[in-house]
């Protein structure tokens, strides 16, 4: 039986894990220095390209560690509330680990456990995120030219993007100022936080780029971090806690799709992340990777980029390095099934559920009952399409007819 809140022991737990788990951060503590960059575009520009030399802090995190086992043992996982926080506090483990091998052959392993492998099967399929990646690339190749823009029309620049994303999120999120802030440190084209939302410097965007940011940055994982941050009795739920960001790419990924945001070539950017992760995982080194990516379209300095996710943290020979690009496909494969299982199945309050915090799929049924009781509260902020049932269903029901034809393999 669920109370009208929820117990002390759950508190307790509740703060002790939303602080430390504010001082893991793993993709601060990979990132690479703007110098790699110039270093390497200026060598492979002369015709010698080199390894990039990447030097790791080193991190001790034994006493976050020790604090989360602490939280894992104290835990009944046969309580929802406290199985949640048991999960969550595990993957933060992982994480740990993973920052305190940063440059090791262990950091690799750690990788493959926490965000999966290219090969695995997808969740209730045959084919793997290697194989989707490699059908979008094959299938994109013949397309890819009748959609290219001349360069000098779509180039622009942070400045631009930061205006013209405010004028959309400003109004959006009228109770939680979202700042847009430019960052030239930052490996992704942008990466989004509760109260601010950092877009690479020096960096050519298109339109296209502009509502990608805005559905997949501001209104998914932003505003999931708002909602989860605003939850009285289980703040965890503004934690972005390792085990859910392949979920929270998956929804991002569906956004974009959905709201007609993405394009074939952020299609086939996704799609070769996953191959170069495997080229790498397969002792492709780093000069390898970057050389697939620039035969794949990408300018000198995105392929750098795209090599860099790849590479960052582990070891640039390859076989030890960041599987996390994986997960858009492999989300999004879990994401689209969630959505249409939760609406034939009438359980329509399941695909807002998923926006109020940082959740996976998993989770949702077994905190319902905290949802319909309120002790975990409705989203404060949820993104338009979500809130269309008959629009999404129909969505869902048109791409289910498409597999099932096998009109996609055509």
């Amino acid at each position: 039986m669920i109370k009208s809140k929820v117990s002390e022991k759950v508190q307790r737990l509740d703060s002790a894990l939303v602080d430390v788990g504010k001082s893991i951060k793993i993709l601060s503590d990979l990132s690479w220095e703007p110098k790699h960059h110039n270093k390497f575009i200026t060598d492979f520009e002369k015709g010698n390209p080199k390894l990039p030399e990447v030097d790791y802090p080193k991190k001790d995190l034994s006493t976050e560690k020790t604090t989360l086992q602490n939280i894992i043992a104290e835990c009944d996982t046969n309580h929802p509330l406290e199985d949640f926080i048991s999960q969550t506090a595990t993957s933060y483990y992982l994480g740990a680990q993973l920052i305190e091998n940063l440059g090791k052959p262990a950091f690799g392993d750690i990788s493959k456990q926490i965000y999966g492998e290219p090969r695995t099967l997808l969740a209730s399929t045959k084919i793997s995120a290697l194989d989707a990646a490699n059908h979008f690339i094959n299938v994109t190749s013949s397309l890819i030219k009748s959609c290219q823009t001349d360069e000098a029309a779509v180039c622009l620049m942070a400045e631009h993007v930061k205006e013209e994303m405010e004028s959309v999120i400003k109004p959006f999120f009228a109770k939680h100022p979202v700042e847009i802030v430019i960052d030239e440190k930052l490996v992704s084209k942008a990466a989004a936080g509760a109260t601010k939302i950092r877009i690479r410097n020096f960096t050519c965007f298109s339109q296209a780029d502009i509502r990608q940011l805005i559905e997949h940055e501001a209104f998914v994982h932003t505003l999931t971090l708002i909602n989860g941050r605003n939850q009285p009795n289980l703040r965890t739920l503004g934690l972005g806690a390792p085990r859910t960001t392949s979920t929270q790419e998956g929804i991002a990924l569906f956004a974009e799709l959905i709201t007609n945001s993405i394009d074939l070539g952020r299609l086939r950017r996704i799609a070769a992340r996953v191959r170069g992760v495997d080229m790498a995982l397969s002792g492709a080194n780093f000069i390898e990777v970057f050389k697939f990516f620039l035969e794949n379209g990408q300018s000198e300095s995105e392929s750098f980029f795209s090599a860099m996710r790849v590479f960052r943290g582990g070891d640039v020979n390859g076989r030890h390095v960041f599987t996390k690009d994986i997960v858009y496909l492999q989300g999004f494969v879990e994401v689209h099934k969630f959505l249409e299982t939760s609406l034939s199945h009438d359980r329509h309050k399941y695909p807002t559920y998923l926006f109020a915090g940082r959740l996976t799929c998993a989770d949702i049924p077994l905190l319902e009952d905290f949802f319909e009781k309120s002790i975990l509260t409705q989203p404060m902020y949820a993104p338009r399409w979500i809130k269309n049932k008959n629009a999404l269903l129909a969505f869902l029901v048109y791409s289910r007819f498409v597999n099932e034809l096998g009109l996609s393999h055509s």
